[in-house]
C-alpha cells in the first residue's frame, strides 16, 4: 500500500513534467503528422524534384532530336547507326568494347 501511495505522490508532484514528455515524444514521434514524418516528406519531395529535373532535361534533349531529325533528312541515318547499330547494304559494323573478359588479362597476340 506504501509503494501505491508513493506513486500516486510521485505522479501528482510530476503531472506537469510527465504530460509535457507525454506530448513532446506523441508529437515527435508517433501519428500521421509527427515531426519524423514531416522531415521524412521533406526528404521524399527532394527527390522528386531531382527527378523532375533529369526528366525535363532528358525532355529537351529528345526535342531537341526531334527537331534535328525533322530539319536534317540525314540525321535520321547518322541516330540509325549509332543508337541501333543500323547499317548500309555495302559495309560491316565493328562493336569495340573497352571491357576486358575475366580470366583473358594476357595480350591474345603476344603468344
Amino acid at each position: 500500500m506504501i509503494r501505491v501511495y508513493s506513486i500516486m505522490r510521485f505522479f501528482g508532484r510530476h503531472k506537469y513534467l510527465i504530460v509535457s514528455v507525454l506530448g513532446i515524444v506523441i508529437i515527435g514521434f508517433v501519428g500521421e503528422n509527427s515531426i519524423l514524418r514531416h522531415v521524412q516528406n521533406r526528404m521524399l519531395v527532394r527527390e522528386m524534384k531531382r527527378e523532375i529535373d533529369d526528366y525535363n532535361e532528358q525532355y529537351e534533349k529528345a526535342q531537341a532530336t526531334l527537331k534535328e531529325l525533322k530539319r536534317n533528312p540525314k540525321a535520321i541515318t547518322k541516330i540509325a547507326r549509332e543508337q541501333y547499330f543500323m547499317k548500309a547494304d555495302d559495309e560491316d559494323i565493328f562493336v569495340l568494347s573497352d571491357d576486358q573478359e575475366q580470366g583473358t588479362e594476357e595480350n591474345e597476340t603476344a603468344k
